[in-house]
């Protein structure tokens, strides 16, 4: 099957036979990144009265209770509910899951940030999301444990001005686009989502429908293998129901080719 898809006054498709997964796994056997100090995911066999969820331990059927947290037991995406003062839901801000994406490759120094003098080198299409790869990315980024690492992060100048092209969608192998102690300021995610910054005290701030960065997520801990080539992409996002601000996602992309015209 073949996906038609314009980006600006060109016409691209992609063959929906070729997928690339970006997503990480969580629970037994999986890749299990972790952040923050989070504890690890845990999947355990339901036990009710008599019944066990466990074929292993003599039940009729395996039935798992999960314990995870998302934002840092995998890769997952978020919506701006992770910083509103009112509930606001991840499958509220999406209704649509196919988005024009552009891949990128940047190298870090030390576990430095993104800076914005950066980001703006890059040669930016007019698509709905970017995917963003750092380097070094060995393998063992997918199972990274990254607490207590100084983990990289982006400056907040560099994701205003991803914001201010428009680009709706963040995709990033990084735990959180913000660094891992900053006193809860969170300065990356307010400028992405378009929010005022913190102040000592707080905000009680709001996200209504008609904002222009409602429908605006981040995705984190991703990993993009060092096969794919910077370029545009089709992106799938997938994503379970749960009604909260970041829920375990599945980013699945696929290679985009220009159609020419005889």
């Amino acid at each position: 099957m073949i996906l038609q898809i314009p980006i600006g006054d060109k016409q691209f498709q992609a063959d929906l036979t070729r997928s690339f997964d970006l997503s990480v796994s969580t629970g037994p056997s999986g890749d299990n990144p972790g952040a923050f100090y989070i504890d690890a995911a845990q999947f355990e066999p339901i036990r009710v009265g008599g019944f066990v969820g466990a074929v292993a331990e003599g039940g009729s059927a395996n039935c798992e209770v999960l314990t995870l947290c998302a934002h840092g037991n995998g890769t997952h995406t978020e919506c701006a509910g992770h910083i509103t003062h009112s509930r606001l839901c991840l499958g509220d801000v999406i209704q649509n899951h196919w988005f024009t994406a552009q891949l990128v490759t940047a190298a870090l120094v030390d576990q430095a940030c993104i800076p914005l003098d950066v980001v703006k080198t890059w040669q930016l299409a007019a698509v709905d999301a970017i995917i963003v790869r750092s380097l070094p990315n060995g393998l063992d980024k997918k199972c990274q444990q990254w607490s207590g690492n100084e983990p990289p992060y982006f400056e907040p100048e560099a994701l205003a001005y991803l914001r201010d092209l428009g680009i709706q969608h963040l995709l990033t192998d990084f735990p959180s686009v913000d660094p891992e102690v900053d006193e809860g300021r969170l300065s990356a995610h307010h400028e992405w989502w378009g929010l005022p910054q913190r102040v000592k005290g707080g905000i009680a701030l709001e996200m209504p429908p008609s904002h222009s960065r409602y429908h605006a997520t981040i995705t984190e801990l991703i990993f993009v293998d060092n096969v794919l080539a910077d370029g545009l992409y089709a992106l799938n996002l997938q994503f379970p129901n749960l009604r909260t601000d970041a829920v375990p996602s599945r980013p699945v992309i696929y290679p985009l080719t220009e159609v020419q015209n005889h």
